[in-house]
Formats: C-alpha cells, sequence, structure tokens
C-alpha cells in the first residue's frame, strides 16, 4: 500500500499487522524514507531489537507522536537533511563568532 510506502503528512497513519518480528523489519525496510518508526509492542527489549535494524532518525515504542527537545530530531535517506532540536540542532543552526579583545 502507498500509505506504508511514502512519507505522509497529514491526519493519516499506516498501520499493519503482521506474523512476525522477522516480516515486520521487511515491511519497515521496504520504502526510501526514513524520518520515523513505530513498533507497539508489549515488550521494550522486543521493539528495540525491531527498531535497530530500522534505518530512521527516530524510534518509537508504542508512540508515534512525541517530539523531545533534549533528543535530536533527523531523517534518513530521503527524509531531511541534518538536525534540529538538542545539541545537534542548535549547532546545525548557529554560527559561532569569537572576540578576542584586550583591554588599552
Amino acid at each position: 500500500m502507498q500509505v506504508m510506502k511514502e512519507e505522509s503528512f497529514g491526519p493519516v497513519i499506516g498501520i499493519m499487522k503482521v506474523k512476525n518480528d522477522e516480516e515486520a523489519v521487511k515491511q519497515m525496510k521496504d520504502t526510501v524514507y526514513g524520518l520515523t518508526a513505530s513498533v507497539y509492542s508489549a515488550s521494550q527489549s522486543r521493539a528495540e531489537a525491531i527498531l535497530k535494524q530500522i534505518d530512521s532518525g527516530t524510534g518509537y515504542w508504542n508512540c508515534c507522536d512525541r517530539v523531545s527537545a533534549a533528543l535530536p530530531w533527523s531523517g534518513r535517506r530521503h527524509s531531511g537533511f541534518g538536525a534540529t532540536l538538542s545539541h545537534a540542532g542548535l549547532r546545525a543552526f548557529t554560527r559561532p563568532k569569537a572576540y578576542h579583545l584586550r583591554k588599552a
């Protein structure tokens, strides 16, 4: 389905039930985008094992809509460039300037 492969920004989210973890990983990798990935499971370790195999900027466990200022927000492949939020985002949007001053 296109909704499972394309990057959607709007009131839509693709949710698909799969037979096992291997099928989940295979389906999740079947896209050229990599902004976010979500896994819904009672087991945190199982969700993390799946998310480690997915090339996305953000991984979610049992949610899909949270952003934290302490964590970088970035995409992979065809999903965005650079990072926003966190120290990584601040560095991306600032240009430091040094002043060396000596009192006369």
